[in-house]
């Protein structure tokens, strides 16, 4: 398979920079007047997939929302992503996994590899338990030719507490860049990415030595917009990966809506 970073520039190329959440909140279901229950959330995210499968570069769809089901949520999200997939979209599951040892093990043999269960181009990770407590599943994305994108500088207020928080004279966020700038150093290939939320009025951060993707949530229903990209990422913009999910999802369920939600959503990055 080609490497993870070859496969993402290839479909920013065709199909333009945007990641699109299927984020089956209640309320995105009652909007949409569905049942708030296993038949509702898979009519929600085969209606998402159906409209935008051949529209948009990657889909995440957030693990949460569909485990809140119990198995057989789960299921749905297999089927979410192998239809994602088949449609020609990336997948990034956002799943925030972080453990250690043998357990980082076990979630990378769930998510990353094409024998795994729940198979999915990339995952996020959650690096604060050290960023080589996620040595497993680092090793398994490179052998696999995945990606796993690290929480770095996330959308929410209270992140700042710990990813800004100083050690040894650089911030937390600062070192999980430089860790994740090394790993793809290190393996020659550019598959660890990061999680920078774009609500943020400034980063804060020196991202010159980092060549990898960028995936920015947080845009439209948490208040970020895609014209403040340009200013808060200034040389990285080539980078980016914006994402929105309730910002897209409210546009449904009528699939032409949801595909103009997309193009006007990509026009405002310039």
């Amino acid at each position: 398979m080609t490497a993870y970073a070859e496969r993402l520039a290839e479909a920013i190329r065709t199909r333009g920079r945007l990641c699109v959440g299927i984020d089956p909140h209640p309320a995105i279901l009652a909007a949409w007047g569905l049942s708030d229950d296993v038949a509702g959330l898979a009519a929600c995210a085969r209606g998402m997939v159906d409209a935008l499968g051949d529209t948009v570069a990657v889909f995440k769809p957030q693990a949460a929302l569909f485990e809140a089901y119990g198995s057989a949520g789960i299921a749905v999200l297999e089927q979410t992503v192998a239809a994602a997939r088949a449609a020609g979209a990336l997948v990034i599951l956002d799943a925030k996994r972080g453990d250690i040892g043998s357990t980082m093990a076990g979630y990378a043999r769930a998510y990353l590899g094409e024998s795994a269960p729940l198979p999915v181009d990339a995952i996020t990770l959650s690096p604060y338990l050290g960023f080589e407590s996620l040595r497993p599943a680092l090793d398994a994305a490179v052998a696999a030719d995945a990606g796993v994108y690290v929480l770095c500088r996330t959308s929410n207020p209270e992140g700042g507490s710990v990813q800004q928080a100083e050690f040894g004279g650089r911030s937390v966020a600062q070192q999980m860049i430089d860790a994740a700038a090394a790993a793809n150093t290190a393996a020659e290939t550019d598959y660890v990415g990061l999680v920078i939320g774009g609500t943020h009025d400034r980063l804060g951060l020196d991202l010159a030595e980092f060549a990898g993707s960028i995936l920015v949530p947080g845009i439209g229903a948490q208040g970020g917009s895609m014209a403040h990209l340009h200013t808060l990422f200034g040389a990285a913009v080539p980078q980016i990966l914006p994402n929105s999910s309730r910002g897209i999802m409210q546009a449904g369920p009528d699939a032409g809506a949801l595909r103009e939600a997309v193009q006007g959503t990509l026009s405002e990055l310039g």
